[in-house]
């Protein structure tokens, strides 16, 4: 049946919800005050890498990554028909490379516990790294290619959704959401929950998907609900690009992740020849200003690895705050605020597992909102 429809967030999940359930035949209304630049999305890298960010004792989120990563080729694919724009989806590959023996040996693990979890993942030596991207640093120690993950130019991606929206007549409100107040369980059983905004204006909807990343726990009304805890996890981010726009190959052909006495590192090229380098990972709350520290150590670790990125000029330093549970895993389902759907938490895998929150948004509002009070939120499938 279709509704009308409230989603609260203007990053990649938002637009991603909105943009599906519009193509669903709902009626729907995105509240963001920059739908496109809000959250982390702006200065997200846009690794689509299942098998890159295993993380030991993760084996549960692997699959729903690897799941996502299944989706990607036709959600590039129609997107970019529905908005006209080129997304940047690009399917080279990764390669993660290790600078010392310690940084070998930490690498042969992964791969180890990789292949556990049935990832295609293949051991490079130094030679075979630099055959794949000359412009390593010589002295590396080897690596893992991993075929299957990807990237897409985030920043184009954002743009193509807002657009394809816009296609499919969603309606913009460029405001703040203040207060969320529960109504009644859908357009069969009395009004749906309604948003107070920042303007002191009220929009009523049928349902409503709170996806607004870190934004979600400040505002009001949702006491009841239900929500997991969503903490900010700040990450610091650069993009540098050809000094006094000289032409010539890329310095990368695909993105290349390291690490670098311990600490982990990635460089993604962009279509027009700029760099993306990241990320930090910063328990501060909800500050957003950027260290010197944390772009020199970004910078040295690079540099470490791609020693010419020293002829690149830095184009920009900026952060964001990346939506985390205590568990690392997303949350996409009903709140216990009848016709209230989160869908949140995606931390580092925002931009991979869009069109699979996407698909399980249409679905769950297809299925119309859970009889009276829902049964709190629930993992993504």
């Amino acid at each position: 049946m279709a509704a009308r429809v409230l989603v609260v967030g203007g990053g990649v999940i938002g637009l991603s919800c909105a943009w599906r359930l519009a193509e669903a035949g709902h009626e729907v209304t995105l509240v963001a005050p920059d739908p496109g630049r809000d959250g982390a999305s702006w200065v997200a890298a846009g690794m689509l890498a299942p098998v890159t960010e295993v993380q030991f004792g993760e084996a549960p989120l692997t699959g729903l990554l690897r799941e996502g990563a299944a989706l990607w080729k036709e959600f590039a694919t129609s997107l970019e028909r529905a908005s006209g724009h080129d997304v940047g989806y690009d399917e080279s590959g990764t390669l993660t490379v290790a600078l010392d023996t310690s940084d070998r040996a930490a690498l042969d693990q992964l791969l180890a516990y990789q292949h556990s979890l049935g990832c295609t993942a293949h051991r490079r030596t130094a030679s075979e790294c630099r055959a794949l991207v000359p412009s390593l640093i010589p002295t590396l120690r080897g690596g893992i290619e991993v075929p299957g993950d990807h990237h897409v130019d985030n920043r184009a991606l954002l743009g193509a959704l807002v657009q394809a929206c816009r296609t499919k007549a969603v309606r913009f409100v460029p405001l703040t959401v203040e207060v969320v107040a529960a109504g009644g369980s859908g357009p069969t059983g009395g009004s749906g929950p309604s948003v107070d905004l920042s303007d002191g204006s009220r929009l009523g909807s049928d349902y409503l998907l709170l996806a607004a990343g870190t934004g979600t726990p400040h505002i009001g009304g949702l006491d009841a609900a239900g929500l997991p805890e969503i903490r900010p996890v700040k990450g610091h981010i650069l993009r540098l690009g050809p000094a006094d726009g000289r032409t010539g190959p890329p310095l990368l052909p695909r993105t290349v992740r390291a690490l670098v006495h311990g600490r982990s590192i990635y460089l993604v090229p962009r279509p027009d020849r700029t760099l993306v380098v990241g990320a930090t990972m910063e328990e501060r709350g909800t500050d957003l200003g950027v260290r010197a520290g944390a772009v020199h150590e970004l910078l040295c670790d690079a540099r470490a690895v791609v020693p010419g990125i020293d002829e690149l000029e830095l184009l920009e330093a900026g952060t964001g705050l990346r939506p985390a549970t205590p568990d690392n895993t997303p949350v996409v389902g009903w709140t216990a605020l009848a016709g209230v759907a989160l869908a949140s938490g995606h931390f580092r895998n925002g931009m991979l597992l869009a069109p699979l929150t996407a698909a399980s948004v249409v679905d769950l509002f297809g299925a119309g909102a859970a009889p009276g009070v829902a049964q709190g939120a629930a993992q993504e499938r």
